[in-house]
Formats: structure tokens, C-alpha cells, sequence
């Protein structure tokens, strides 16, 4: 299946690394300088291509297997180099997964290769852009997950990288991992060697694969609501080009936008930042909302419904509602994130310790959703350069003297990146300085505020989302959404894939102890509003990923390997076991064990794996013990504090909803939240909400792009923004038509910033507003466009009934 074509390899590679820019003006210096660095890495690459699959043959290969699609061989007709290409056609429409994989019969072997790429010709004469994730699988069973999104047009060469330019690089000082995720704090990177080939956007997976054994590649669409497809071609690995050193050196401007790529919104000066805030507020019209809304949002042309003074939910015919204060039937539409915790980014600079207060474990907001948290004036003459890569990569950065230096914060806390701690600047709240002033410190967060609300309601939201700023809490014009964390020194337990953080021993004393401040806190900022539509408590936490018993089950797997004596679950664990069981000897019959008693049973240490059907339907029963409590501690601290707000649930990640812990979530949470970053919802997926007969809600989704001047769009991607607007449409008609759903928010407000958010490097462009606070025009426009027509549109019939003459 592996084969060389070194003649036909010079006519890709001629396309894979020359612009035809290049030969727009021959007499241009710099353009022949760039044709001569191109074509000698187009020269470069000639060396020990391997084509994989040219596709010149008269039938599909027989390694090549489809899922929920098809595929036919096709006469090239120039849209790719060669006679021949591989149509692919998705029957993704409605589906949770399509794909097409490449598996040998003998895996690939491609340890000899130093420093290499994987390469694909891929056209899309389709209607939309297809947004795909590359898995790559090694024989030990590693893999790793990239995406990119193909836009419709002529063909194009995409790239992942298998090796190189990440083993020991002299040029940087990020060591043995230069490029590959999260180490220079960026989720994905610029590309490191200049060429016209779009490079494919790392999401998670191992970074360096078993090469001996490649044993399958393959392209995988999710839950789509659309038919999708591409042309692909000439399926190659390659060398590398040289590294370019400076690839990560000055790509941020003076407002924190990239200085690589021009894009509509872009400001390229202080002028003209002010010109667009003007021309904005006059739009805006003071925040003027859209036609037929009741004060608090809700649907004033539709039925009227009893009303209690706080926002409630209700089904109407099969269809679940909120409802709000006044009686109006509701909707939630909104954007999450609506504040400044997350609009900075690391400096590279950090401090003397000693002169940086320290986190207390009393804290009950993490450090993550706090504001900048300004370095003391002792600390600034111990600054020091950690990082010479981070530091770089911007143009520009103010001197503590310069007015808007009171923008830099601190970081006590770095979830993951190229350093643990360390100083932060706002280039966000930089750019509110520069367009409001600063008449008090601070003073421009007002401006903002005002601005913001005006915005939510002119572009037809009904609602704010989880993480609004608290100085929204009191607007008295928009809804919102409450939100605690349950954090502090009790016990945890882990579920083997803590991503944020370990799970609490919810049968600690000190996790209800520790729900009761919280969930006091939260009541003394919402001080009774009826504005307040609910509250969000936790966010993503690892319950476990459903699909396999060993993934699923973590939570049990691991806490019974451990000593009850210190561990509350488990002793939890014990005590139902042993009032299930009795005799320690039916435990090891149903187990298959041979523990001597139930205080060895107790101690742990023994095989824990879900290894049979007794087993396994044990595990569940625990894992929803255990979740039930959770819910319960929260439920009752919440309905203690806050008893007329509804507690919307634990916003379930899309990959973490283990059954057992969803069943023991709706028995105590008004609302189920899930964060579904996918194109869509896929109505077989929702199922199991009939079964519970109860409403749930969006809490997080997106769409990013590249197209300005982002090296990471986001979770799922599109080709530009007015593909973003599509996306985001035909998103919210899939929450809108579903009879369960009663609401979605977008996540977020602010694009990320380009170089990473201090927390965890996240540098998508999934904002309303970009870091300037400029709008992008095509996402208003969408908004407005769905939020007009959400209420009609759901509740068509109701309206239909209520036109309908008395009989």
C-alpha cells in the first residue's frame, strides 16, 4: 500500500509550497525572496515522500472502510493533481458519527522518519464547509485527535505533523516540546515553516505515537445536521521544512490582535477604535429590545401562564417551557461568560514569591473567575523574565508607569502551560481604557457594562448566561444566571481522568460544610432578584465517559482500590456492599474474588476492573450512591439560601454523562445543563429525556474560525465568520425544535486571547466581540435573526391555536 512517486511528488510538492503570489510581479525583491525560500522547500520535500494512496486505480483499496458513508473513485478534472480522486459523500445528517479510515493490513512503519508530515489534497464542491477531526492510532492503542475545517472551494493541502521540530530544539526554550500542545501556552500554534498548506489544529491525544506501528487514520464527522462532502488525494507523508525560529516572535499587536492577518473587524489604531465605538452606540439605540417581549424577556404575544414573581418551568403540550415571573412563556438565549476573569494572558514575567499573597482555603471562588488580582507595588521590583518564548510573542506591552499598566494581574494558578504561576495582562480591558478613559480606576468596566446590556438586548437575547459578571446581578432589564463551585480541604476521590480537577468525597463532612458557604455566598450576591432565573453550581466535572465500563465507572474502580478508613466513599462503598451481600463469600461468588473478609474488602488492594456483569451492575449502583449525594448536599444547601431559584444542575460536559449519575441529577436539579460542542443536536442522542420527562439546557457551545488571525478557531470550526453565523443558526433551531430543550448559551462573550487565557492557553475566536470589543457583524446579524423569531418558531402551534376563531 506504501509506495514512492518521487515524478508525481514534484508536481505536489510544487503546489503544496508555492504561492502563485509569488509570480505576480517578478521584479518584486521580497516576492522572489519568498519564491526562492519556497522553492527550495518545495526542493526539500522531494527527498523521501512516501504516497500512501493516489487513488489511480480502478477500485477503492480495500483498507479504506466508511461509516455512515460512501464512496466512489471520480475522473480529477483538475481539482486535484492526478486522473483520479476519492469522493466521499457523508450521510452525517442526523447522525452522531460518519467517517472514512484508512487501516493497512500491515501497519505503517514509519520509525525511520525524523522529522515528518502526513499530508492530504482534499476540494469540497459540497453546499457548507465540513469540519472533521484526524485521529491517528498506533499498535500500543495511542492515539491523537486533530481537526480543520474544509471550506467549499478548489483543493487545498492540509498537514499534521507525526514528528519533529519538538525534540530538543536549540531555538526555543520550551525543550522537547516546542509545538506540540499547551507548552509555549498556546492550545494550537502558528505553523512553524511558511507555506500556502493549512495546517490541521491540535485538540488532545499523545503527542508522540508508536511510529514502528501506524495502524489506521481516519477522518470522523459528529453529530452533523447536514450531509456532508469532500474530494480527497494523494494521501502522503513528508519531511518537514526547516523550523523557522521566529514562528512564535511579535504575532501580537499593541491591542492584542494578530500582527500576521488582516480580517474586517481589525483597528489598527486608537482612532480608529474610537470611530467604531461611536458608530456602535448609535445603533445600538440605548439598548432598545426587539418586539413583542415582556419586561422580563419572555413571549408578551404568546399564552399567559400563572405567575409566582421568580421564573419557573412548566411543560405546555409536549414541549418544555420556563416560564417568567410574570406569567410569560420564556426561553433562555444567551451568552456565557460575560466578564473579565478570562480576558487575560500569561506575560512570560513572574515575581519574588514571598511578595505575592497566597491563595487561603476559605476561598470560594476559584482563581480562574476572579478579577485581575493586581501585583502589590513591592512586587514590581522583583520582576523577572521566566519565559523568553512567552515575552516574545508580543509586540507591545506597557511599562508600570504607562497608564494602562493597572491592566496586568497575577496568576497563582496555571491549570496547564509553559510556566505555574506568573504575571497576566489584559489586552481586553486595555482596549476599554483606551476607548472609555479611566476618570475613576476602573471606571471604564461601567461604560462596559452599560454597552454589554445594550448589546444582549438589542441583538434579541433573552438571558445572560452561566458566569456574568456580578455587576449585572442588579440590571433589572436582563435575566440571568447565577453560579457557585463547591471548593476547599475536604476529601476527594478520582475518577482516573480528573481533567479539571479530582472529584469531592461527597460523604466528607466538610463537602456539605463547604456547599453551605458557597451556596450562602451566591444567595447574598442575588439577594432574592427575580432576575435571577436559576443557578449553575460546579461546571465539567469528570463523573466519567461513557462508552466503555472501564471509563465509565472510574469513580468506583479507583475508590474501591483505597482504604475506607480514609476515604468516606469508600466506606460508603463497604457498608452497602456488605448489607447487600451479607457473607463476604457471596461478594467473591458474584466477583469472583477470594477476600477473607469485609475488612480486608475495606482495606482495598484487590482487582477492582469491571470484569463481569455482577460487577458491573454493583459499579453502577455505587456510582449512583455517590452521585446521589452530591446532589442531594447541593439541592439542600440551595434550597436553603435560594429556595424560589432553580437549581440548574451541574452543566454535565457532553463527553462525561455516565447514566447513573444523570439518574441521580433528576431527582434533585430543576433543570438538567449540558455543554455540547457539536454542530448540533441529534434527536436519537436526546432520547433518554422522554424517559425522564424533564427540561434541560445548553450551557456552553461554539464556533470559531482562523480567518482572523486565530491559530486555533475553537472546538468546532468554521471557515469564516459568516460560516460561523450559519453554524450558529442552524445550532439554535436544533435546541429551539426540540421539545426538552428550554434554552442554549454561548460560550463566551470575548474572543480567548491569541496567546492563550492565562488558565489553561485556550486561544479560540469564539467570542460576539473581538479582544478590541468590536462586534463581528455576521454573528449580530445571526443573532438577531434567530433570537426574532425563537418564540414563534417553537411555539408555532400555540400560536396557530390562539389565531383560531372561538368556536
Amino acid at each position: 500500500m506504501l509506495k514512492t512517486n518521487l515524478y508525481k511528488w514534484s508536481v505536489i510538492a510544487a503546489s503544496c509550497f508555492l504561492s502563485t503570489a509569488c509570480f505576480d510581479n517578478e521584479t518584486n525583491s521580497a516576492a522572489q525572496s519568498t519564491m526562492a525560500e519556497k522553492t527550495a522547500q518545495a526542493d526539500e520535500a522531494q527527498a523521501g515522500t512516501e504516497i500512501m494512496y493516489d487513488f489511480e486505480g480502478n477500485s477503492i483499496p480495500a483498507s479504506i472502510k466508511f461509516g455512515n458513508a460512501e464512496g466512489e473513485l471520480i475522473q480529477s478534472n483538475g481539482v486535484t493533481q492526478g486522473n483520479k480522486a476519492l469522493k466521499v459523500k457523508f450521510n452525517s445528517a442526523n447522525k452522531p458519527y460518519s467517517s472514512i479510515s484508512f487501516e493497512p493490513e500491515t501497519p505503517w512503519d514509519w520509525s525511520q522518519y525524523d522529522s515528518f508530515n502526513i499530508a492530504f489534497d482534499i476540494a469540497n464542491e459540497g453546499e457548507v464547509s465540513v469540519f472533521m477531526k484526524l485521529g491517528v492510532t498506533d499498535i500500543d492503542g495511542s492515539n491523537y485527535t486533530r481537526s480543520v475545517v474544509v471550506p467549499v472551494g478548489k483543493s487545498k493541502t492540509y498537514y499534521s505533523k507525526m514528528a519533529g521540530h519538538d525534540v530538543g530544539s536549540p531555538d526555543s526554550d520550551l525543550g522537547d516540546s516546542v509545538e506540540l500542545n499547551l507548552s509555549s501556552g498556546l492550545r494550537s500554534n502558528p505553523p512553524t515553516w511558511s507555506s500556502e498548506d493549512v495546517q490541521f489544529v491540535w485538540m488532545w491525544g499523545n503527542k508522540n505515537l508508536n511510529l514502528k506501528g501506524i495502524k489506521k487514520i481516519n477522518f470522523t464527522l459528529e453529530h452533523n445536521v447536514r450531509n456532508k462532502e469532500i474530494i480527497i488525494d494523494n494521501i502522503r507523508i513528508r519531511p518537514n521544512p526547516k523550523l523557522n525560529p521566529d514562528y512564535l516572535v511579535g504575532i501580537v499587536d499593541k491591542f492584542g490582535q494578530s500582527s500576521k492577518q488582516e480580517f474586517e473587524e481589525k483597528v489598527h489604531s486608537e482612532a480608529e477604535l474610537i470611530e467604531v465605538k461611536n458608530k456602535e452606540l448609535a445603533r445600538l439605540n440605548d439598548g432598545e429590545m426587539l418586539d413583542g417581549r415582556s419586561r422580563f424577556s419572555g413571549w408578551e404575544d404568546g399564552p399567559k401562564f400563572e405567575a409566582t414573581g421568580y421564573f419557573r418551568t412548566q411543560k405546555i403540550g409536549d414541549k418544555w417551557s420556563l416560564i417568567d415571573p410574570e406569567g410569560y412563556i420564556f426561553f433562555t438565549s444567551g451568552i456565557a461568560n460575560v466578564r473579565m476573569s478570562n480576558t487575560t494572558t500569561v506575560t512570560g514575567y513572574d515575581f519574588a514569591k514571598d511578595t505575592i499573597k497566597q491563595r487561603s482555603a476559605d476561598d470560594v471562588t476559584p482563581e480562574d473567575s476572579e478579577g485581575l488580582n493586581t501585583p502589590p507595588a513591592e512586587a514590581i521590583p522583583t520582576r523577572h523574565v521566566v519565559s523568553e518564548t512567552r515575552k516574545n510573542m508580543f509586540q507591545w506591552l506597557p511599562d508600570y508607569t504607562d497608564p494602562l499598566a493597572g491592566n496586568y494581574g497575577y496568576r497563582r494558578e496555571v491549570h496547564s502551560g509553559p510556566i505555574e504561576h506568573g504575571e497576566v495582562f489584559s489586552f481586553y480591558m486595555a482596549n476599554l481604557e483606551r476607548k472609555y478613559g479611566e476618570t475613576t480606576p476602573y471606571s471604564y468596566v461601567n461604560e462596559w457594562g452599560k454597552v454589554t446590556l445594550d448589546r444582549m438586548r438589542s441583538w434579541g437575547f433573552t438571558s445572560f448566561g452561566n458566569w456574568v459578571d456580578p455587576i449585572f446581578y442588579d440590571n433589572k432589564k436582563m435575566p440571568y444566571f447565577a453560579n457557585g463551585w463547591i471548593i476547599g480541604d475536604f476529601k476527594t476521590v478520582s475518577s482516573g481522568n480528573d481533567f479539571w480537577s479530582p472529584l469531592p468525597d461527597v460523604f466528607d463532612p466538610k463537602f456539605a460544610e463547604r456547599a453551605d458557604v458557597t451556596l450562602k455566598v451566591v444567595a447574598d450576591e442575588v439577594k432574592g432578584s427575580p432576575w435571577c432565573v436559576g443557578v449553575f453550581v460546579d461546571n465539567e466535572k469528570s463523573w466519567g465517559r461513557p462508552g466503555r465500563p472501564e471509563s465509565e465507572l472510574g469513580i468506583v474502580i479507583h475508590t474501591l482500590n483505597r482504604d475506607g478508613a480514609d476515604v468516606p466513599t469508600k466506606n460508603m462503598f463497604t457498608q452497602t456492599l456488605k448489607k447487600q451481600y451479607g457473607d463476604i463469600k457471596k461478594l467473591n461468588q458474584a466477583w469472583d474474588l477470594s477476600l477473607t473478609s469485609w475488612d480486608a474488602f475495606q482495606k482495598g488492594g484487590f482487582d477492582t476492573a469491571p470484569s463481569n456483569k455482577n460487577r458491573i451492575a454493583d459499579y453502577e449502583n455505587l456510582l449512583y450512591l455517590y452521585a446521589k449525594q452530591y446532589f442531594k448536599v447541593v439541592d439542600g444547601a440551595l434550597a436553603k439560601y435560594l429556595p424560589n431559584h432553580l437549581y440548574m444542575g451541574v452543566r454535565f460536559a457532553g463527553w462525561g454523562m455516565p447514566a447513573p449519575v444523570v439518574k441521580a441529577a433528576s431527582e434533585y436539579v430543576d433543570v438538567l445543563s449540558i455543554n455540547l460542542y457539536k454542530e448540533g443536536l441529534i434527536p436519537s442522542t436526546w432520547k433518554f429525556l422522554e424517559k425522564l420527562d424533564m427540561p434541560a439546557v445548553i450551557g456552553e457551545y461554539h464556533f470559531g474560525t482562523t480567518s482572523s488571525g486565530f491559530f486555533h478557531p475553537g472546538l468546532i470550526a468554521a471557515a469564516d465568520q459568516k460560516d460561523r453565523a450559519r453554524m450558529y443558526k442552524e445550532y439554535m433551531h436544533s435546541i429551539i425544535d426540540n421539545d426538552y430543550f428550554i434554552g442554549a448559551h454561548w460560550f463566551q462573550y470575548i474572543d480567548s486571547p491569541i496567546t492563550g487565557r492565562a488558565y489553561d492557553g485556550e486561544n479560540y475566536n469564539i467570542g460576539f466581540v473581538s479582544v478590541t470589543d468590536v462586534p463581528y457583524n455576521a454573528m449580530v446579524d445571526a443573532a438577531r435573526e434567530v433570537n426574532g423569531t425563537l418564540y414563534e418558531r417553537r411555539f408555532k402551534a400555540l400560536l396557530d391555536k390562539k389565531e383560531q376563531p372561538d368556536q
